[in-house]
């Protein structure tokens, strides 16, 4: 089975949060060993991406998704490892980022619309 255009930007999404996640590990990427993770999860994270968009997904509500993703993802791993602060106004303004994800996806386009002449 062949994944949709929407598993890739969701595993990018993913991924872009292993690369924020090292790039604070690395130390202002003088630890090489977080560098390398870096740079390899982010450009995985961003061909992931792209594929979605090639393959269909609308650029701008598929980039905005693959962004959600690793926004809420990031934060929620912040807290988890780095003992990020866990406050009522992150948790409100994370769950807009999601509602807003989720709102972006429900009013996608079925059809791609003809262009003009």
């Amino acid at each position: 089975m062949r994944p949709t255009p929407w598993a890739y930007v969701f595993v990018g999404g993913l991924l872009e949060t292993v690369w924020a996640v090292s790039m604070k590990m690395s130390e202002g990427l003088t630890d090489p060993f977080y560098t390398v993770i870096t740079l390899i999860f982010l450009f995985a994270s961003t061909y992931l991406l792209y594929c979605g968009i090639r393959k269909g997904v609308p650029v701008g509500v598929g980039y905005a998704v693959w962004v959600g993703i690793g926004a809420v993802c990031s934060v929620i791993m912040g807290i988890i490892l780095f003992e990020e602060t866990l406050a009522i106004g992150r948790l409100f303004f994370i769950s807009l980022i999601i509602a807003g994800v989720v709102g972006l996806q429900v009013t996608e386009s079925k059809t791609d619309p003809e262009c003009p002449g």
